[in-house]
């Protein structure tokens, strides 16, 4: 018997991060060479000329009383997704509505990409790791940006804990990444319950829980299929400057996300039955923008980015 065809005997192969997505599919994007090297330098240099007169803003937006310093970084990270040429959709479910509480988003993680994208549309501070603390330049956008840090370690969880109570109390908003860590983008990570204790029932502070779902599903002003997922996440060891290189040499990208209802902690007898059921809405929705489906009852909200785009 001969052999199967080569094509046929790799169809399983899952790429590497560093293998671009375009030659394994015999394609190529539509800016070559030079073209796709000016357009990603055009693209660095907006991104830090945004930055630059942003940063400034933002600070004296914090000496301010209001929420001019929880508007403007919705300002500041949508502009950023314009420089890169990342263009925006809202899919939100029936009853996916401001509730009038303090709301705990919870969405899946892939990608440096999902703080600019989540950031532009959701009135909310980050919860983030410690280190990022320290990270030149991001840090110091992150500090502006009032993100809550953690460390993650056992002797500081308790006044972590507080610190985002504290934020909630306020009537402020937080941003989750409960996985814990960044995926590969195929799947969501299951949801570790220590990120729900702000939330939990009978803490002294009632918010809700919203689940986000987030995908990235177009490439070249294509659908985005499981061979050009590499180029949105950033996951592992990969190395952050070389990621961000290859994904502003390319057109046509979009994110979307989904809104789910939101959900009562106190409708769950725990935080683990919290982070359970909560997962199983993130995961489902973000299968769905995988496959490029509208989830059956829907409200489609295109950012106005699309149009540029187009």
């Amino acid at each position: 018997m001969s052999k199967a065809p080569r094509k046929l005997r790799a169809r399983g192969h899952v790429l590497a991060p560093d293998i671009d997505p375009f030659d394994a599919l015999g394609l190529r994007p539509i800016d070559e060479g030079w073209g796709r090297t000016a357009l990603a330098v055009v693209r660095i240099s907006a991104v830090v000329l945004w930055s630059l007169l942003c940063m400034p803003a933002q600070a004296v937006c914090l000496l301010l009383p209001g929420e001019a310093k929880v508007a403007f970084p919705r300002v500041y990270w949508r502009g950023m997704c314009f420089c890169i040429g990342l263009s925006l959709r809202e899919v939100r479910l029936a009853g996916a509505e401001p509730t009038g509480r303090p709301v705990v988003y919870i969405a899946n993680h892939s990608s440096w990409l999902d703080i600019l994208v989540l950031g532009a549309l959701l009135p909310a501070a980050f919860v983030s790791k410690g280190e990022v603390r320290s990270w030149p330049g991001i840090g110091l956008i992150a500090r502006l940006g009032r993100t809550v840090f953690v460390e993650r370690r056992r002797a500081t969880t308790g006044r972590e804990r507080d610190a985002m109570r504290e934020r909630l109390a306020g009537g402020h908003n937080l941003i989750l990444f409960p996985e814990g860590t960044s995926s590969d983008g195929t799947r969501v990570l299951p949801f570790r319950p220590t990120f729900f204790a702000a939330a939990a029932r009978g803490e002294g502070v009632a918010p809700v829980v919203c689940p986000i779902s987030l995908a990235y599903d177009r490439v070249g002003f294509l659908p985005a299929g499981r061979a050009s997922r590499p180029l949105f996440a950033w996951y592992a060891d990969m190395d952050l400057v070389p990621h961000a290189w290859r994904l502003l040499r390319q057109r046509g990208l979009r994110a979307s996300v989904l809104h789910a209802p939101a959900m009562d902690p106190a409708d769950f007898a725990d935080r683990k039955a919290l982070a359970a059921a909560s997962w199983r809405v993130v995961a489902n929705g973000a299968a769905t923008l995988r496959q490029n489906r509208e989830p059956a009852i829907a409200t489609v909200v295109p950012d106005a980015a699309d149009a540029a785009y187009a």
